[in-house]
């Protein structure tokens, strides 16, 4: 047994040295100056134009390449033990999206601290997203839980940073790039600074080794044997996040390595966490650069940053992990919350009405600058009246999407965020603009449907077998919204548009719509709002678990299939209408259910009323907030929801 781990072990190793030489070989050849590898090898020892062009410039991209794929491998590594969950990664946990925040805010704020202490600024940033999973994910550190609070915290830090970098656009117009992941360097500073620190962190690790051998046998059986657990999980998380805040700062965000390349390791039968650190370095290192020579092969002359292509070679991949791991754990149904002493509809829906009717009235008479009542004036009636129905018609249809999505997966935390719906539909539309750049942006919503479809073929196809288990279906929609999130951003590079304009769509706005909108989300909201209503009968049944409804008469695949088809048809019709807005899904259905209690019926429609008052709301407020300039509505939301979405997942058994 032993010599045959030592086989496997000499093959990774002496399979993954070759690689990494023969793809260095090719990516020191690569770039706008043309040579042969032969020419590289001969030129390179005298002194002249190959061996300035290499020692300048692809070396030290070469260098930051090798050095951030083993870092972001081994973090990855660590995670995946300390978490227990084989989707762990600093992508996955949203120590990435955290750290180039606070870079974004430094950029805006403090560009001076940031240009002394880059790497200060993105562990700092690192550091709080990690203390929000560790924090909100509770002691067990159960798998979905933990996935579903990392892609939380993506998206509330992605949602500011969108919100920063456009109310900013002048001063964060060049991290834009930077932010999809690019190993571009100008000179050697980079790789000085990262070197030392990746090394002292990788010794760490593998010094750390024998202890998470004892702590991945399970916390009590560590403790018996004599370890201090708390201890051991400290050191850990703090090599991972420093290994991680290294990255981002000298190269940016960059996915997918830290989740592919342990599980790449571990399938070549590697065991043993200092073998796994070491391979996984190794390995972590290759794919990184090979993932730059192939996005340099696809585009000669041009920069794709190489986050594109890790995102579109780790998608698959993260897909694959999520439905292998919902199949090995445990079915369960999840408690949805709510009220044992609902409010009375004829209670609650006046005064539902009523609230909203201020609020409408409030936002069709302020303007930020000054009130006017005259809203048959023209340039009220045919701007301002139906921005705000729309945005009420929108917040309906997302929280209704919510509703039948947590009802069918008895998940408190689904909506179309979290089903990736929403990504793959920024995705879609952001598409369709590198395929035909001169497309007008009205055919935008043909992309965003594509993108959503695609999303929900996706769920249909791998989840059909195991009759849409909830946690299958949860977990894929993870794995879909963290590929559709990368894309979008690589697109978004691609299509070279302006930064403002993509971000304003990507951020879900009402600005500038007109009544032809409005006519367009009233057809479609009337199409759909029967059939929704016709489905809380077998919602309800389903609230009972699989096995009752079962027993009860309820077919519970057909049921799922529908339910997902209207909810994906819902959302997407509201985010070919204003973009991607989240949040709404989320927080509407939850807030209804501490006012209604369970039944599906009540609760639609408590939560329609609040989606539309809660986007109304949020429309209002980028209005004026700034006047005369509009924060996309999208955004607001997203500050609003996300402290409460936040106390949810910390109340959440």
């Amino acid at each position: 047994m032993q010599g045959k781990l030592k086989r496997k072990s000499f093959a990774s190793l002496a399979g993954g040295f070759f690689l990494l030489f023969a793809l260095s070989l090719i990516h020191l050849t690569q770039g706008q100056a043309d040579y042969t590898v032969t020419e590289l090898l001969n030129g390179v020892w005298s002194e002249g134009r190959i061996q300035d062009i290499v020692l300048s410039l692809r070396m030290p991209r070469l260098a930051i390449g090798l050095l951030v794929g083993g870092a972001l491998a081994v973090s990855g590594s660590v995670l995946q033990t300390l978490t227990n969950n084989p989707l762990a990664s600093p992508g996955t946990l949203g120590i990435n999206a955290g750290a180039f925040f606070f870079v974004v805010v430094s950029v805006i704020f403090f560009p001076s601290f940031l240009g002394q202490f880059p790497f200060l600024t993105a562990l700092l940033g690192a550091v709080l997203s990690s203390l929000l999973v560790v924090g909100l994910s509770g002691k067990q550190m159960d798998p979905v839980r933990v996935a579903l609070t990392g892609m939380i915290i993506s998206l509330l830090f992605s949602s500011i940073t969108g919100a920063m970098q456009l109310l900013f656009e002048n001063q964060t117009n060049g991290l834009f790039l930077w932010g999809s992941g690019t190993l571009v360097q100008l000179n050697w500073q980079g790789v000085q600074f990262a070197a030392p620190v990746v090394a002292i962190f990788l010794i760490a690790s593998l010094l750390l080794a024998k202890s998470m051998d004892v702590l991945s046998l399970g916390e009590d059986i560590a403790s018996s044997l004599g370890q201090n657990v708390r201890l051991v999980k400290l050191f850990a998380w703090g090599v991972a996040i420093v290994l991680a805040a290294t990255t981002v700062s000298v190269v940016g965000p960059i996915g997918f390595i830290g989740l592919m390349a342990p599980h790449i390791v571990r399938m070549m039968g590697i065991r043993g966490h200092l073998p796994i650190f070491i391979h996984s370095f190794l390995w972590g290192s290759v794919m990184l650069i090979g993932a730059d020579v192939l996005g340099r092969l696809i585009q000669p002359g041009q920069e794709v940053p190489v986050g594109a292509m890790t995102a579109l070679i780790g998608g698959p991949w993260l897909l694959f992990l999520a439905w292998k791991t919902a199949k090995s754990l445990k079915r369960g149904d999840r408690q949805m919350g709510g009220t044992t002493k609902p409010i009375r509809l004829k209670l609650l829906l006046p005064l539902l009405v009523g609230i909203i009717a201020v609020v409408i009235t409030l936002a069709l008479s302020f303007n930020g600058l000054e009130w006017s009542f005259e809203w048959m004036k023209p340039v009220v009636w045919n701007f301002r009246v139906p921005r705000v129905l729309t945005a009420f018609l929108v917040g309906i249809m997302l929280a209704i999407t919510g509703v039948i999505l947590q009802g069918v997966l008895r998940n408190p935390l689904a909506d179309s965020s979290v089903l990736g719906v929403t990504s793959m539909a920024g995705a879609g539309a952001m598409l369709l603009l590198v395929v035909f750049p001169g497309i007008p942006s009205a055919f935008l919503p043909l992309g965003a449907t594509f993108g959503a479809v695609l999303a929900l073929g996706i769920i249909l196809v791998t989840a059909w077998k195991n009759n849409f288990q909830p946690m299958l279906v949860a977990l894929m929609g993870i794995a879909i919204s963290a590929f559709g999130s990368a894309a979008t951003q690589v697109f978004v590079v691609k299509a070279k548009l302006a930064v403002a304009s993509a971000l304003v769509w990507l951020s879900g706005s009402t600005y500038g719509k007109g009544w032809e909108d409005v006519q367009f989300a009233l057809i479609l909201f009337v199409l759909f709002i029967g059939p929704a209503i016709y489905i809380t009968r077998s919602l309800d049944t389903l609230t009972f678990g699989d096995d009752i409804a079962a027993g009860l008469g309820l077919n519970i695949r057909s049921t799922r299939v529908w339910a997902l088809i209207i909810g994906v048809a819902i959302s997407t019709v509201a985010v070919s209408v204003v973009g991607t807005i989240g949040f709404i899904g989320l927080v509407a259905p939850h807030i209804a259910r501490r006012l209604v209690g369970f039944r599906h019926l009540p609760l639609m429609l408590a939560s329609g009323l609040l989606g539309g008052l809660l986007l109304v709301t949020a429309d209002f407020i980028g209005r004026i907030l700034i006047a005369p300039k509009d924060i996309p509505s999208g955004l607001i939301v997203a500050l609003i929801g996300t402290p409460y979405l936040l106390y949810l997942l910390r109340k959440m058994k």
